[in-house]
């Protein structure tokens, strides 16, 4: 690294927040273990404004030196002030991006022109991220539409090891060897990649006061599974689709979910107790939370039991009203005829619901096990909102989710 690098990465190093290992709360669920050093706390966070897109950050493969990565996010808010935040959560050394770009997509990884602004960390152009740690930008001045696709370029130098990143985008991207990220043709980003890499928010500051955000804390129903690609037909889409024609405070949101996500054990991703920090209350503007999380771990014949995931969504609500969160919980939807399924699984599933549907602690309930299942059969889906998996939904099913959602319960307040 030459001299004006090391200086940059000393002054950009106080951006950064490293994790903090944290142990169980007694009382926790069995299966879940301690949480690990790693998450950035939520009381860190520098951010401000408003979070108009977000993907939770889980494990990739080995970084690669000298690559550059436009990555394509579609906003849900919009606003002046546009920020990013990188991530190198799972790296286990520092990363080094020498040049961040935001703009404003045309077609393919071509911008429309003018519209590629340089983003600058503590007024450098340059940053690096310790190992475990991730660090917003500065605010970009202009305007940001709400809808809209955002192209943000990066270059890493010198990655290598664990890259950090969001593996089912539903969303082409775009790679090439070089530093690009100046470029506002496409012609230096000649492959395409299916995975958001080393970015995992967007922020911005939304011109009228009071605009707040919901962060979808979920599974591979809440990532966009068997949802068309590259059209954002995930169920939290049409949500800010329709959190922007209505009148409502909250505008914003954050898609956390993972597929093969569990709420109480590590596997696909960290568990959602692991990640909740990171992943949900560190995001800016975030007055709800809204979960729907729990069929991995009924239906992977883990053992779980309703009273140990009832425990598990316990404790998220504890954890998110202390920090001025209010929860709005979701029920499980049906999956028979999923390979894993069985009627214990189910049972349990029914058991779980009835929980959350008469209690919990939660600010609010949305039915989606209600939303889903078939009339004829609860333990199905409707085979018109089946993605043929009989788990996850097809887009008539995500717009059906969607629906479901009563938007004036998503604007609470603590």
């Amino acid at each position: 690294m030459n001299g004006r690098l090391g200086r940059v990465a000393r002054v950009t190093a106080a951006l950064l927040t490293a994790a903090a290992c944290q142990s169980a709360p007694a009382g926790a669920p069995a299966h879940a273990p301690a949480r690990p050093a790693g998450p950035l706390r939520a009381s860190a966070t520098r951010a401000f404004g408003v979070v108009t897109w977000a993907a939770s950050a889980d494990r990739m493969g080995e970084g690669t030196a000298g690559q550059g990565y436009r990555l394509i996010v579609h906003t849900s808010v919009g606003g002046t002030g546009l920020r990013v935040r990188v991530t190198n959560a799972f790296g286990d050394r520092p990363l080094t991006l020498d040049d961040v770009r935001a703009g404003l997509r045309g077609e393919g990884a071509a911008l429309r022109p003018g519209s590629n602004r340089r983003l600058t960390f503590g007024g450098a152009r340059a940053v690096t991220v310790p190992a475990g740690a991730v660090a917003w930008s500065d605010p970009l001045p202009g305007t940001w539409p709400a809808g809209t696709d955002l192209a943000v370029s990066l270059h890493t130098p010198d990655a290598a090891g664990p890259a950090t990143g969001h593996r089912l985008a539903l969303q082409t991207s775009y790679t090439g060897q070089g530093d690009h990220t100046a470029e506002e043709s496409g012609r230096g980003w000649g492959r395409t990649t299916g995975h958001w890499w080393y970015l995992d928010a967007v922020s911005v500051r939304p011109s009228r006061a009071g605009t707040g955000a919901v962060a979808v804390l979920g599974d591979s129903l809440t990532d966009g599974r068997h949802s068309t690609s590259d059209r954002n037909r995930r169920w939290p889409d049409y949500l800010a689709r329709r959190l922007d024609t209505a009148r409502t405070a909250i505008k914003g949101v954050a898609d956390e979910g993972i597929s093969g996500n569990k709420v109480l054990a590590d596997g696909a991703g960290q568990s959602a107790l692991n990640r909740l920090d990171r992943d949900v209350l560190s995001l800016p503007g975030v007055r709800t939370v809204f979960l729907f999380e729990g069929v991995n771990d009924l239906k992977s014949h883990t053992g779980v039991t309703a009273k140990e995931l009832i425990a598990g969504y316990r404790e998220i609500v504890e954890r998110a009203h202390a920090a001025r969160k209010c929860v709005v919980a979701a029920t499980i939807g049906p999956f028979q005829g999923w390979p894993e399924w069985d009627p214990p699984a189910d049972a349990v599933r029914r058991q779980v619901n009835r929980s959350i549907r008469t209690g919990g602690g939660f600010d609010a309930v949305t039915d989606f096990d209600r939303a889903l299942r078939s009339p004829h059969d609860a333990a199905r889906l409707l085979p018109f909102l089946d993605g043929g998996d009989h788990l996850h939904p097809d887009d008539t099913g995500m717009r059906a989710l969607a629906g479901a959602v009563d938007l004036g319960s998503l604007d609470c307040a603590r």
